[in-house]
């Protein structure tokens, strides 16, 4: 099923694209992927305050992200355009469960520029193998809103499979959104040596 490189790192590249951990140095980056997308990924997210589209709030967001990646509460990737250097995506994975679980939930987005060229489906796919590999994941599980084509897409190209409906999952765009549940189980999971 992984056909990339053994990454032991967390900064992979990918041909015109880097994935990386995103750093507290990345303030202004982050901040205008998201205004340039503001309106664009509305319909597919949460209601956000003022502070999420501000340098200041990233700046905050940031340190408090850091922390979460030294303690390994969760894992913040940013997908950087390798010639301009913008950032262009993000995959985050959060809820993360150790021992006996050993699962975790993922959540993307794309500039709207850069939809359409496989992007998100190269980006995904290595930094699931980085979880399953390097952080040893037994289940990444995501979950996408039935009228969202192109994310239901990625998801069953990188080998996420169904694994059910969820009525009024989450709160996106002030209003209650049923979501189909998927998941990727990592085939070679071995239990972790400490």
């Amino acid at each position: 099923m992984f056909h990339s490189i053994i990454h032991r790192s967390s900064t992979i590249v990918l041909d015109d694209i880097k994935v990386r951990l995103i750093e507290v140095q990345d303030a202004e980056k982050i901040t205008a992927y998201y205004q340039r997308n503001r309106h664009f990924l509305a319909p597919w997210e949460p209601l956000r305050h003022e502070a999420f589209f501000s340098l200041a709030g990233w700046q905050q967001r940031l340190e408090q992200i850091a922390t979460l990646h030294r303690h390994e509460m969760a894992f913040y990737f940013v997908i950087e355009h390798r010639v301009t250097g913008d950032i262009i995506g993000v995959i985050n994975f959060s809820n993360l469960v150790k021992s006996p679980f050993y699962a975790c939930h993922v959540g993307y987005s794309l500039d709207q520029d850069h939809q359409g060229q496989a992007v998100m489906r190269r980006a995904l796919t290595a930094v699931t193998e980085w979880m399953f590999i390097d952080k040893h994941f037994h289940r990444i599980m995501a979950a996408y809103m039935p009228h969202n084509n192109k994310s239901g897409s990625v998801l069953t190209a990188v080998g996420f499979e169904h694994e059910g409906l969820a009525k009024d999952y989450l709160l996106i765009n002030g209003q209650w959104q049923d979501h189909i549940l998927t998941s990727l189980v990592n085939p070679n999971w071995s239990l972790p040596i400490s």
